[in-house]
């Protein structure tokens, strides 16, 4: 089973947002490969600086949904909507297929990944994994005012479901998981995290394509909220668990994969 979907959206969503691109990726996290300008090498600050902001802009799309799978992204295409020349973007797409979150296809193109089944299963498994211990490290580190942005996001994400508006509920669930997970004082789990999230991104467009899942979507998001309010790690990593695992149970019932056997370890 491939997961794919056949539409192009969002690279017209994205013609604003090398503008916004440094303020909206709250949670970005410096890299070992960032760290030329502390090795005496000379950087032209302004190439840099689209550099990076081209690298967030794309690295962001993923995560959000803007990209979907399989989709080919033209270097041409994203320098137009972003008003800069092609050597930011091309630096940045390679950038993104070293570290496995686009890929290089036979003919130098660049795409979107698709997932197997299987592939999909594995990283539910991994995102449960790390994203719960995630959640159980900041519950004692997080204080009043981001639980209060929570306690927003979460009234934000109600609105967007009501108003069956995907793209906001993709944006606004992110903001909202990882506005919990900066808190937790681990930048290399939290550095993790934001891969995982730019590989499984491209495919959270299609979480209101069953309204079972519509109709509980924000049902974890207030158990979570609740367990940080009350200093309970255990029940905020189980939250957060059980959020992963019900949204991967509708993507896979979705597209019309059966789980079953060591698969369905990821989706008890």
């Amino acid at each position: 089973m491939i997961y794919r979907r056949a539409d192009n959206r969002g690279v017209a969503a994205l013609g604003a947002a090398l503008g916004v691109a440094t303020s909206c990726i709250i949670w970005a996290a410096s890299r070992p490969g960032d760290a030329a300008r502390g090795r005496g090498e000379t950087v032209k600050i302004e190439n840099k600086t689209l550099n990076e902001r081209a690298y967030d802009a794309i690295r962001s799309g993923l995560i959000t949904s803007q990209f979907q799978p399989g989709q080919i992204l033209v270097i041409r295409t994203l320098a137009e909507s972003y008003g800069i020349s092609a050597t930011p973007v091309r630096e940045a797409l390679h950038r993104l297929v070293a570290e496995r979150l686009l890929t290089m296809l036979p003919n130098r193109s660049v795409a979107v990944p698709e997932l197997t089944r299987d592939a999909f299963v594995e990283l539910t498994e991994i995102r449960a994994a790390l994203e719960g211990l995630c959640a159980e490290l900041a519950t004692p580190r997080i204080g009043a005012a981001p639980i209060k942005r929570l306690h927003g996001l979460f009234e934000d994400l109600q609105k967007a479901i009501d108003a069956q508006d995907i793209g906001r509920y993709v944006a606004l669930n992110q903001q909202l998981h990882f506005t919990i997970y900066e808190h937790a004082g681990a930048p290399r789990l939290l550095s993790m995290i934001q891969d995982l999230w730019g590989q499984v991104g491209p495919f959270l467009i299609n979480l209101f394509d069953r309204s079972d899942y519509v109709a509980q979507a924000n049902d974890q998001h207030r158990r979570v909220i609740a367990a940080l309010e009350a200093g309970d790690a255990a029940a905020a990593r189980l939250a957060v668990t059980a959020d992963i695992r019900s949204a991967a149970r509708s993507l896979n019932a979705s597209r019309g994969a059966a789980v079953t056997g060591e698969a369905a370890l990821a989706f008890r």
